[in-house]
């Protein structure tokens, strides 16, 4: 069973993957491949399950600090797969981690770590 925070976690990455299908889209004139936009959504996804599984944390500003390193280091998967040429949505990766960590922490009400 998945646990509040995992849930929260997984529907927050892949409502960010939208927007960052969005975003890619807007920037490429609508002319990004299917399977790269696939990708980078499954990339948020892939966020969310990745900070869905570390614990809460005892404060948000640390807790915002973990989610920008774990946003850097899953979206710099992504970034390397595709040569290196889309930093935009590798930076937003990083914000991503926060926003999903910050909405995690907030809407997790429990207390401390899980």
């Amino acid at each position: 069973m998945l646990s509040k925070r995992m849930k929260i976690c997984l529907i927050t990455g892949a409502l960010l993957g939208v927007v960052c299908i969005v975003g890619a889209s807007v920037r490429s004139g609508f002319q990004s491949e299917v399977y790269f936009l696939f990708a980078l959504w499954y990339n948020r996804v892939i966020l969310g399950l990745v900070i869905g599984l570390t614990g809460r944390g005892l404060n948000l500003p640390g807790s915002v600090v973990r989610g920008a390193a774990l946003g850097l280091v899953v979206s710099f998967a992504f970034y390397s797969s595709i040569g290196f040429t889309d930093t935009v949505s590798f930076l937003a990766g990083v914000l991503y981690g926060m926003i999903i960590e910050y909405v995690a922490f907030k809407l997790d009400v429990g207390k401390g770590m899980n």
